[in-house]
């Protein structure tokens, strides 16, 4: 073995995939990209978002509490980098990548329409020394019709990964069995 920087340990680590967190304050929807997160727990679902005070979205979630977590696939790949490019302060980025914000049921900010899955939440907790949100699932949903359903996973310094074959080994996990599916 070859000790590297404990820097890149993320890159080992890698929570999930890539995903776009709107958000909509003041009446004004927007859009970011975000790689750090990571679930918490099954029930009720919660997960650990890292959005830091320079992200335009970090006022909004903080005025607002909730939020929506899109997960887009493969075919978005461009259209994610760059709106982690951009600022939401100076772009509309769902008139500029072309998205399609629809109404979600239990938070005023937009599902994407192009996107795999959204997630509505609410910030439940935050631990403001990390810009780490606590935010519990409150609706999902799923494009069942989607055909592409690869999603983008980013290894640093925008080198990127998607998802490949899936096992399914779900008949050896009995240990697990009584958690929501």
């Amino acid at each position: 073995m070859k000790e590297v920087p404990a820097s890149g340990a993320f890159r080992q680590l890698e929570p999930g995939p890539i995903v776009l967190v709107t958000t909509s304050y003041e009446g004004t929807p927007n859009v970011m990209t975000m790689g750090f997160h990571m679930m918490i727990q099954h029930a009720p679902p919660l997960i650990g978002c890292v959005i830091g005070p320079w992200d335009h979205s970090y006022r909004a979630l903080r005025g607002t509490g909730e939020c929506v977590i899109a997960i887009p696939t493969i075919d978005l790949t461009r259209a994610v980098v760059d709106i982690g490019n951009c600022s939401g302060d100076t772009v509309d980025k769902f008139k500029r990548f072309g998205l399609t914000p629809q109404p979600a049921r239990s938070v005023a900010a937009p599902l994407i329409g192009e996107c795999l899955a959204n997630i509505e939440c609410r910030v439940v907790d935050t631990v403001e020394a990390y810009s780490l949100f606590i935010l519990q699932a409150e609706r999902l949903w799923i494009d069942s019709d989607r055909k592409e359903r690869r999603t983008l996973h980013h290894r640093g310094d925008g080198h990127f990964a998607a998802d490949g074959d899936v096992l399914d080994l779900s008949e050896h996990m009995v240990k697990w069995r009584h958690l929501p599916r």
